[in-house]
């Protein structure tokens, strides 16, 4: 079992920056896919991106046109969201997620995410 909290959020202008960290913590850690997801009110949630187990493999929306980079480190057991160039279509309260699996496979689906933090908002004003 693993247990997820987000940070980072907050408000920010059209065009600018914020970084998002998910904090890890239970039993092997290292073990499991992550990934991030977004959730905009009356939408369903919508992939934002996932990272395999050591961030060598990065997984992203087609939709977030290389504006957002995840990334990954073990030994402190966070994995981060770090968003660029954003815009006000981007507000969404953001997740982190965790699955476990024995192949490195990086799903867009949150059905396949066993594990979820609380979510963090992102307010993008224009």
């Amino acid at each position: 079992q693993v247990h997820l909290v987000e940070s980072g959020g907050g408000l920010v202008q059209a065009g600018g920056s914020l970084r998002l960290s998910c904090a890890a913590s239970g039993r092997a850690v290292s073990s499991y896919l992550m990934g991030w997801f977004r959730q905009a009110p009356g939408k369903e949630r919508e992939f934002v991106g996932a990272v395999g187990w050591s961030g060598a493999r990065v997984n992203y929306a087609d939709s977030l046109e290389g504006r957002f980079t995840i990334s990954r480190d073990n030994a402190k057991n966070t994995v981060d969201l770090q968003m660029n160039s954003l815009k006000p279509e981007d507000t969404a309260v953001y997740y982190c997620a965790a699955r476990f699996s024995g192949r490195e496979q990086l799903s867009p689906e949150p059905s396949d995410y066993k594990y979820w933090g609380q979510g963090t908002q992102v307010t993008v004003s224009s």
